[in-house]
């Protein structure tokens, strides 16, 4: 199911120039389940709107 996206999200070139600079998950814990792309979504969502970090969009929540 496709989400709804929004003017702050990452297109897929942006995306392309920020991935390579995000640490990898460390070997020999628990696998990332934390997808990036939204995290860095989020991050420029919260800088955009100024709102309060608690109160982002669900899609945005855990």
């Amino acid at each position: 199911m496709r989400r709804k996206s929004y003017s702050t999200d990452l297109n897929d070139s942006e995306w392309a120039i920020l991935a390579p600079l995000i640490p990898p998950a460390k070997c020999g814990g628990h696998p990332r389940t934390t997808d990036m792309r939204e995290v860095c979504n989020a991050i420029y969502y919260h800088l955009k709107t100024g709102c309060q970090w608690d109160m982002q969009r669900a899609r945005f929540s855990s």
